[in-house]
C-alpha cells in the first residue's frame, strides 16, 4: 500500500457509460476536486456528442483537465497524453485539491502509472513505407525480423503490425524488448485511490442504447463538420469514435438513422465488453471494484474504501 504521505489521486475507470463521469463530478463538487480526462476521445475538440463528454454547465461545477483540447487532424498519443496528465495532477495538488482521473482507457492509465517503453523515435522514411505496405506483406516481413513478435500478433492487424515492423526496422531492436523497460510511470510518487465500476451487463446494455439513440439524434452536425473537414487525414484516430462512420453513412443516404443507431449501440456494446473485461482482469487488487449503479451510494463507497 502506497505511503499515506505521498499526495493522494482519485481514479475512476470502468466501460463506457458505467456512470464514471456522474461520479467524478460529484466526488469533485464534495472533495475540492480537478477532474483530469483519461478517455482517448474525449480529448478531441470535435467530438463533445460523440465522445459524451462533460456538458458546458458539468464543466462549469468543477475544473476540467484534458477534455477537447485536441484538434481532430493532430496526431496524439498514450505518452503525450501521460505527460499532459503528470502536469495536470500537479496543478491540482499545487493548488490543494484533488485530482480525479477518469475515464475508459486503460492503455493511457497504465502508462501514466507504470511508464513507457522508451522507443526512440521512428525514421519517418521507414514509417511511410512501412504504413503504405499491404498488411499481409508487413506481417511477413515482421515474421523474418521478429518471429516471436509477428507470432503475437494477428496477421490482419494492421495497426499493431505496423508499428512492430516499424520499430525493429527503424532501430534494430523489437518492440517487445522495448516494452519490457519502462521509464517515467508515477505510480511510486502517489498515494492511489481506484475504483472501477463494473455494473450489471444488462444495466449496461440497456444505457448504451439509450445513450447512443440520443447521440444519433443530437450529434450530426458534429460529425458533418467533422467530415467536411479536409485537413483531417483518412486515418485519423478521431475518425475512429463509434459513430462517426455510422452517422456519416446516414449524412450520405446510405442507411436511415435507426440503423445508424442499432449499428452504433452495437458497436458500442462490443466496446464495452473488451473495456467490461479489461478492468475486471488487468488492474491490482487495490483498485476496488464495484457494481453500484447510484451516484450517492457510490460516493460513499469511495469514501470508505478508497479515501478515508
Amino acid at each position: 500500500m502506497a505511503s499515506p504521505d505521498l499526495p493522494k489521486v482519485a481514479l475512476i475507470a470502468g466501460p463506457t457509460a458505467s456512470g464514471k463521469s456522474a461520479l467524478a463530478l460529484a466526488l469533485a463538487e464534495k472533495h475540492r476536486g480537478t477532474i483530469i480526462n483519461a478517455d482517448s476521445m474525449q480529448v478531441y475538440a470535435d467530438l463533445r456528442v460523440l465522445s459524451a463528454r462533460p456538458s458546458p454547465d458539468e464543466e462549469a461545477r468543477a475544473p476540467h483537465r484534458l477534455f477537447g483540447h485536441v484538434d481532430g487532424a493532430d496526431a496524439y498519443s498514450a505518452a503525450r497524453w501521460a505527460a499532459e496528465a503528470r502536469a495536470a495532477i500537479h496543478e491540482a495538488h499545487e493548488e490543494g485539491r484533488l485530482p480525479i482521473l477518469v475515464g475508459g482507457t486503460g492503455l493511457y492509465m497504465r502508462t501514466l502509472l507504470d511508464g513507457i517503453a522508451p522507443v526512440p523515435e521512428i525514421d519517418q522514411a521507414i514509417r511511410a513505407e512501412v504504413r503504405a505496405t499491404p498488411v499481409a506483406d508487413a506481417h511477413a516481413q515482421l515474421a523474418h525480423l521478429d518471429p516471436h513478435g509477428a507470432a503475437r500478433l494477428r496477421s490482419t492487424d494492421s495497426t499493431r503490425v505496423a508499428r512492430a515492423l516499424e520499430v525493429i526496422r527503424s532501430t534494430g531492436r523489437a518492440l517487445h524488448e522495448w516494452q519490457s523497460e519502462r521509464i517515467g510511470g508515477i505510480g511510486g510518487e502517489i498515494a492511489l485511490a481506484a475504483l472501477v465500476l463494473l455494473p450489471d451487463r444488462q444495466w449496461l446494455g440497456e444505457r448504451i442504447d439509450r445513450r447512443f439513440r440520443e447521440m444519433v439524434d443530437t450529434g450530426r452536425t458534429e460529425v458533418a463538420a467533422l467530415l467536411g473537414r479536409t485537413d483531417v487525414p483518412p486515418d485519423a484516430p478521431v475518425l475512429r469514435a463509434i459513430g462517426v462512420a455510422e452517422i456519416g453513412q446516414v449524412l450520405r443516404g446510405e442507411i436511415d438513422l435507426e440503423e445508424a443507431e442499432a449499428a452504433g449501440a452495437l458497436a458500442t456494446r462490443q466496446y464495452a465488453k473488451r473495456q467490461y473485461t479489461w478492468f475486471r482482469r488487468q488492474p491490482p487488487p487495490t483498485w476496488h471494484r464495484s457494481e453500484e449503479t447510484e451516484t450517492n451510494d457510490l460516493i460513499g463507497y469511495f469514501e470508505i474504501k478508497c479515501l478515508l
